[in-house]
């Protein structure tokens, strides 16, 4: 006997029971209270992790920026640029200067001392270079020593 498209609903089609293994409730799957609850610790462990590794090698103390790079010729560039440091301190800044095509034409540590009572210096520096640079810049400035 077979059975007609009268017997059977147009919406939901009809499997043999067992056959297809369980079947899924309409609506989708929510999250359980266990995942939210490990993605609430992966978050926490996350963030102290963060605060770890920037307290200790991110140190807002020792800042540079560069103002302006100038006076380009066949072998040196002046860089003007911007530090700070604890007040009174001293820093350690290392320039740099790099041709058109990206090469390292010229490298040097620079020590600047900020005026007592203050954190932000301005510094100029002339770079003696191989070869004609195309920019002079501020990798790092860190703590002497």
């Amino acid at each position: 006997m077979s059975e007609t498209h009268a017997t059977i609903t147009p919406e939901a089609p009809v499997f043999p029971p067992g056959r297809y293994g369980r079947r899924r409730e309409p609506g989708g799957r929510r999250p359980t209270v266990l995942a939210v609850l490990a993605l609430t610790a992966l978050a926490a462990v996350l963030t102290v992790m963060a605060v770890r590794l920037y307290q200790q090698y991110g140190d807002p103390n020792y800042d540079a920026q560069v103002v302006t790079y100038t006076d380009i010729t066949d072998s040196r560039v002046r860089v003007e640029f911007r530090v700070t440091v604890p007040e009174g301190g001293s820093a350690v800044c290392l320039l740099r200067a790099r041709d058109r095509s990206g090469a390292e034409v010229a490298r040097e540590q620079v020590t600047v001392t900020a005026p007592a009572g203050e954190r932000h210096l301005t510094v100029e520096h002339v770079l003696a270079t191989t070869g004609r640079p195309f920019i002079g810049e501020v990798l790092r400035c860190r703590p002497p020593g």
